[in-house]
């Protein structure tokens, strides 16, 4: 099974919430992973999601959390309002 990985970036105006994230995050640039698992068909290959990750940066360094990639859409989206 193969396994690709797209590297995106979200970024935020105002401080918001995520769940899978317990503190409020302040505005930024953040970093944000999508990882796909191939699923071979009789012709070809299509991909589904498995995880989608996201960087917090803390004071030692970077926290990875897996968040729900609709709840980080609508993040997206009520910012942009």
């Amino acid at each position: 099974m193969s396994t690709r990985t797209t590297r995106s970036t979200a970024t935020f105006a105002s401080s918001f919430r995520l769940k899978g994230v317990d503190e409020l995050l302040p505005p930024g640039t953040y970093q944000v992973e999508t990882d796909e698992e191939g699923v071979e068909g009789n012709e070809r290959t299509v991909f589904r999601r498995a995880a989608t990750l996201f960087y917090v940066p803390t004071a030692s360094g970077t926290r990875v959390c897996t968040v729900d990639p609709d709840d980080l859409a609508a993040a997206l989206a009520a910012d942009s309002r």
